[in-house]
């Protein structure tokens, strides 16, 4: 197949209009979109990532969303040195315009995963970006892979500081807090009693945590006592 010059003609071959329709509800709706299910860009990615993936990152034909989250998948399909893959990471983000692409590009950065210290410092200046995609793309890091004892009181303090007003952020940290919540109770439980969140990060994070079905009822009672009565709605 023509991995390098016929990617569109690939992508054209793969649609999947029903998935597409669906895709398409939770995405902006000036995405390009042509609905190719993630599996099918990923075993792509994966044939690139075993040639010559330099060639395939430098051409600049980002025509569809897909383009896109391709390029997102290639990168994190490569193995090598984590300080040649950096760079790669870091041309990459400011494409990032979309939950969607942010999120699949984040797990699949497991590269991560055999080289924390030098990830979790890559990832310090997204926190303090003004970019809404950018913050968003350091909390979905520490969120799929710093959850740990190690980092667990690093990642609350980093994610008490964000005051980016951007949607897609605020959602990223209540979601993060949330899942802090089922892996870390009693950090984030002594988080929730003193924090500078904005009300609705703060309430939108609770209700993640009482939605949830990895927390049991006697804890959501708890933590339904806890919201704030002044809510920005969105």
């Amino acid at each position: 197949m023509g991995y390098f010059c016929g990617i569109h003609e690939l992508f054209l071959e793969n649609i999947d209009e029903t998935y597409r329709q669906f895709a398409a509800k939770l995405l902006p709706e000036d995405t390009n979109l042509l609905g190719i299910r993630l599996p099918i860009l990923k075993k792509i990615a994966q044939e690139i990532a075993n040639n010559d993936w330099q060639s395939f990152l430098r051409k600049e034909n980002d025509l569809y969303f897909e383009d896109f989250m391709l390029k997102g998948f290639v990168i994190g399909k490569i193995r090598g040195n984590i300080e040649v893959i950096l760079p790669y990471i870091q041309e990459f983000v400011p494409k990032i315009n979309n939950w969607s692409l942010c999120d699949s590009f984040c797990a699949s950065l497991k590269i991560t995963n055999k080289n924390k210290k030098v990830m979790w410092d890559f990832i310090q200046p997204y926190f303090l970006s003004s970019q809404e995609y950018e913050i968003r793309f350091a909390v979905v890091m520490a969120l799929d892979f710093f959850l740990e004892d190690e980092y667990i009181e690093k990642v609350l303090q980093r994610l008490d500081s964000i005051k980016h007003e951007g949607y897609y952020v605020k959602m990223a940290v209540a979601w993060a807090l949330s899942v802090c919540y089922i892996k870390h109770k009693n950090h984030t439980e002594e988080f929730l009693g003193k924090n500078r969140l904005d009300d609705f990060t703060f309430n939108k994070a609770l209700q993640k945590m009482i939605e949830s079905r990895r927390v049991n009822a006697c804890d959501k009672e708890r933590l339904k006592i806890l919201k704030r009565k002044k809510n920005t709605n969105y």
